[in-house]
Order: C-alpha cells, then structure tokens, then sequence
C-alpha cells in the first residue's frame, strides 16, 4: 500500500447506499460487518479486541487518534477490526506516555482507515436499516467495488474464533499461584486473563479446538470460556467442553462468546441482533442484588431470553435495561455462570468486576 494523505474515499454498503469521505494516508480496500461504538474513549483497545475480528468499526467519538497509542493498551497482538471509518482523524497526539501516533500505529499494520464521513447520518442509518456489509476503500471504481462486497460472507453462520485464537497453549502468571484456570480461547483479551493473574491465578489458555481432556490435563481449579467474534452455533467442540464441563459440576465462567456456547450447549438457542450492543455504557441489572451496572458491551449475537425463561435448570441473572434482552445466568444445580457483556472493561467502567471475585469464590468451594 502507498501512503498519500487526504485522498478521496468512499463507503459502500450492502444496499447500495454510499458515503463520501478521506483517506487518512493509507490507500487500500477493507471489507467487513459495519457497526459502531458509542465509547468515547478506549479506541486501541477496541481496534485490537478479537471479538471485532470481520469488523467495519465506525466512532461515534468525533475525534479519534489524539491521544495516540500506548503498546501496554492492546488487548491482542495487533488490530483486529478489518477496517474504520472515523469523523475527524486527529495527527497530531498529546499524552505524556504514548508511544506513537495513531497513524504510524495504523502505517506499520497497513490499515485501511477513512475520515471525514458524517458519522452521525451513518450510524443513524445504520441504526434504522440493521446491520449489514460494507467495503471502504481509496478506489472509487463502484463496479469493482460492489465485486468486493459481493465475496463477504454474511455473518450469521460464520465461524470466525479459528483466525484470532492461539495456535498453542501458553501460561500466563505464577506456577505457584492459589488457583488455576483453564481458559478455551475463543478470541481472548489479555485484560481478562489479567484480572485472572491479578486475583493469585495461574491461567493456561488452550486453542479454541482444545478438548476437554487437554483442559483437564492442566488439572485447573476452574475453567473459562473466552469472548470471540462472529456466531457461536458453528463452534460444535466448544459445546462439547462446555457440556463436559457442566456435566461433571467443575467451576464454569463465560463471556461473551462463551456465555453464547454454554447456552448452546444446553439446547438454548442464539440469535443474531438487528444491531448489537457496542459501548462503554450499556446499563444492566443484576437481578440476583437489585443493583445496576454500567457495563461495556461488544456482541451482535445474543441468548433466546425465553429460552432461558423456560429451562427448568437456568436462571437470568442479568437484565440489559435498554432493550431487555439477557445479559446474564446461572445454571441452578451447577456451578456454571455467564455474562454477555465485559467485566474487565478496558476500556469501560468496572462496576462488574465483582464477576471474577465470584469466580474465585466458585473455585474456593471447589477446592474446599
């Protein structure tokens, strides 16, 4: 790719719908989902969670890129979104210790981005027409375009943990540590495996193929199923783990695309959003406490609340305020609970941090 500031750009979505704007330097064609983040800040953190992996990401932010990038802020080991599109894209940084620009940060990973687009009008469409594909690039060719935006998959069926997850299993804290965690990488951020590190845990994530024997090889106090992009009924060996783990009442936590798996897993079924929750300040209830939460969300899937509502053996948990779907449960008879959203936040509040203390407390019963 060549690097040439201000070039012309365009946005063509799926119904043929286009907007105009900017490259910010880099030339190229990105082509994926479109969604947005309402999160005003946090932006590395979510170009590089693995959750966004076959992502469009549109800012509703309306600077992006003035506080630069710091390496300790990324949540895998690169970008993860497939493209961007931002209103005002911001060169010139001030923060004492960033490390580089949010330019030369994209330019090293050839990251197609475009600015200058009327971010308000796009995610107010976005918002009334559903999601759906789209292609950005610095050619303005339509025809070759559209021939782009007819090769993306759609993606509802699509499995996507195989391309963000480890190849090989690793160990992440101290040996010596109080508990351990088995943890199946399904597109996993590092901030929760540091939450984990944090609460004496020594963690070892395995590939999202793992079995559960090479979980239980580990010989972990508890196990954990991990955030991921894209649909979660194709992940057949995940159900599979989950259901071995269940079976045998261990300590179960999951996220995300985990808590996605453990309902599958259970005949409860998932389904794809008109549009998903992605921000910094979704409100949840916890229904168990009373008490509510500002949470920071990141799904386009979400659990068939009354499917929960009639399993006999699930309960809800957690309620998401502004649309009412399920955010959290709890299996009655079993050791095993999930949430929807991100306790670990980055970026986000942390008002949901207490999920992983209650995980501990799961593992201290287990080891009692």
């Amino acid at each position: 790719m060549k690097y040439q500031s201000k070039k012309e750009a365009i946005l063509l979505l799926k119904d043929g719908t286009i907007f105009k704007g900017k490259s910010i330097g880099i030339e190229g064609t990105a082509v994926g989902e479109i969604c947005f983040n309402t999160g005003t800040t946090g932006y590395q953190e979510i170009f590089t969670d693995p959750s966004y992996f076959g992502q469009i990401m549109v800012t509703t932010n309306a600077h992006i890129g003035n506080y630069g990038t710091n390496q300790k802020e990324e949540e895998s080991d690169g970008i993860k979104i497939s493209g961007l599109v931002c209103k005002n894209f911001s060169y010139d940084y001030s923060r004492v210790d960033a490390d580089e620009s949010l330019l030369t940060y994209f330019s090293k990973q050839n990251f197609v981005a475009i600015s200058d687009i009327d971010t308000r009008a796009l995610v107010r469409y976005i918002r009334d027409k559903g999601a759906m594909n789209a292609v950005i690039s610095t050619e303005t060719d339509l025809q070759k375009l559209q021939k782009e935006l007819d090769k993306i998959p759609s993606m509802e069926g699509l499995e996507l943990a195989s391309k963000v997850s480890t190849t090989e299993a690793y160990t992440v804290g101290n040996e010596n540590a109080t508990y351990r965690i088995a943890a199946l990488d399904l597109g996993i951020k590092r901030n929760i495996i540091n939450n984990f590190v944090q609460r004496d845990c020594f963690v070892k994530v395995f590939p999202f193929n793992s079995s559960f024997e090479d979980l239980e090889a580990f010989n972990p106090d508890g196990y954990f199923l991990s955030n991921g992009p894209g649909d979660p009924t194709p992940l057949k060996g995940a159900q599979d783990v989950a259901n071995e783990i269940i079976k045998r009442d261990l300590p179960l936590f999951g996220i995300c695309l985990g808590h996605q798996v453990i309902a599958l897993a259970n005949g409860i079924k998932t389904y794809k959003m008109f549009n998903g929750h992605r921000g910094i300040n979704h409100p949840v209830k916890n229904l168990i406490t009373g008490k509510g939460e500002i949470t920071s969300q990141n799904h386009g899937f979400v659990v068939a609340k009354e499917d929960v509502d009639n399993h006999p053996d699930f309960e809800m948990t957690h309620q998401h305020l502004n649309d009412n779907t399920l955010a959290g449960m709890h299996i009655k008879n079993k050791n095993c609970f999930s949430v929807q959203y991100h306790p670990e936040a980055s970026p986000g509040p942390h008002d949901s941090s207490y999920l992983f203390d209650q995980f501990i407390d799961n593992m201290k019963l287990k080891t009692v």
